[in-house]
């Protein structure tokens, strides 16, 4: 993100100078290019606050929303659910050890979009599979189908992308509900075929791995596992059993009748989805016995926190990518590559989009945001679709690596990264696909 960041800003300032250099003023009216930099800066600082102002109140309107459904035990629901399946797909893990349930409640987070509920799960289970890891410091098999799973799964509700949407003024915030399914869908299936299939082709080392936990200084290994293992939740009562294959499949089958719905019918049940949505939750949660107006004030209290800790990314990206814009160097891109991508259904503008969605989650935030602001796009154009599909329905593949490799200190990830780029690349096209289809691109 470093090198994108410095990359919009340098490219920006240079392609400004060289038509502030060659400029001659036609008029007084005209500004010049260099000016004109400098007002657009400003202009997007400015704007980065407002945004994320505006943000407060739907963020907090979902996060209250999923809340009551945490509480309500859809979680558990959900994690009863899937046991059956993941079984199958981690044939090495235990179906009763720990290791399972935490990979369960973390996609069964992820499904929901409660972003910040599943990444401690997802470190829970990275070091409770570390423990049947007999290769210490190399990924296991499970540890590198479930990073792939991870950065490419299923999402019924994009809730953040949502709310973007609705504040910034969208007539059809949850359309993206259908694409999103259809898009995530497609890249988990690639995941697990891909993982699955090239894991026989990168072998574990010898026993004698262990000594590749090189380069931590003595007692920071041992120091690691206590202060994150403080900061993760237990697992709900419940989690733990599951529900007869029979009924799993059914779900699943369930789940996979939506994708032909969505694209009959896609835009017809997009305005319903996020009243329905609404009285669906707090109807659960009244009748699980959850006093959903407490519940969902204590929820909503997060939109706050979530929403102003994005300020200081979008000031950053906005304002990169609005110098990039009012420089020229955008326009002189677009028209390059545009002749190249269009015919693919791949706008150009959404371009940056989909190459910086698996390096910044952030990065990729403030680019989707600063196209949908742009009048001549917005969020209910097809790029404006397009981009919000995109980053409703793809991870940020680099970070995950990261945070959930780093926290078991695993410096080889072997297929890990095949699998989760493959996934992306699969829910980029597949996210294509559907837009095209819905939204009159293709």
């Amino acid at each position: 993100m470093n090198l994108v960041f410095f990359a919009l800003v340098a490219v920006a300032f240079a392609v400004a100078a060289v038509r502030q250099l060659l400029w001659d003023a036609g008029g007084l009216d005209e500004v010049a290019p260099m000016a004109l930099l400098t007002d657009e800066m400003i202009a997007a600082a400015r704007a980065s606050v407002e945004l994320a102002i505006g943000l407060v109140g739907v963020m907090a309107l979902f996060l209250g929303l999923m809340k009551v459904a945490e509480q309500g035990g859809l979680l558990v629901i959900i994690a009863k659910t899937v046991r059956p399946l993941m079984t199958r797909l981690f044939p090495d893990v235990p179906p009763n050890h720990p290791a399972m349930g935490a990979m369960i409640l973390n996609i069964s987070a992820n499904v929901l979009g409660l972003g910040n509920a599943a990444t401690p799960f997802g470190i829970r289970a990275m070091q409770e599979l570390d423990k049947l890891n007999p290769h210490k410091g190399t990924a296991t098999n499970a540890m590198a189908l479930f990073l792939a799973i991870n950065t490419s799964s299923v999402t019924l509700l994009p809730t953040g992308v949502i709310a973007l949407r609705a504040s910034l003024g969208s007539t059809e915030p949850a359309a993206i509900v259908p694409t999103t399914l259809v898009a995530t869908l497609c890249s988990t299936i690639v995941a697990i075929v891909v993982a699955k299939s090239l894991q026989r082709f990168f072998a574990t080392p010898p026993p004698d791995a262990d000594s590749d936990r090189v380069g931590q200084p003595e007692g920071q290994e041992q120091q690691l596992e206590p202060q994150t293992a403080n900061d993760m939740p237990a697992a709900p009562a419940g989690a733990d059993e599951a529900y007869p294959l029979r009924v799993s499949l059914f779900v699943l089958l369930g789940v996979a009748a939506l994708v032909p719905l969505t694209i009959l019918y896609g835009r017809e049940i997009s305005p319903w989805i996020v009243p329905a949505l609404m009285v669906g939750l707090l109807g659960f949660g009244m009748a699980k016995g959850v006093r959903v107006y407490e519940c969902f004030v204590e929820g909503a209290k997060d939109g706050f926190q979530v929403a102003l800790k994005i300020i200081p990314y979008l000031v950053a990206i906005l304002v990169a990518v609005a110098m990039f814009r009012a420089s020229g160097a955008l326009e002189a891109m677009v028209v390059a590559i545009g002749s190249v991508t269009d015919p693919f259904g791949l706008p150009a503008e959404a371009v940056p989009m989909a190459l910086l969605r698996p390096l910044s989650g952030s990065g990729a935030y403030g680019v989707m945001t600063s196209i949908m602001q742009d009048p001549a796009t917005g969020p209910d154009t097809y790029v404006g679709f397009l981009v919000s599909t995109l980053q409703g329905s793809t991870e940020t593949t680099f970070y995950v690596l990261a945070v959930y490799f780093g926290a078991v200190q695993i410096r080889r990830i072997r297929h890990a990264l095949a699998a989760g780029i493959s996934a992306d690349i699969a829910g980029v096209i597949a996210a294509v696909v559907i837009v095209g289809l819905l939204f009159g691109a293709l």
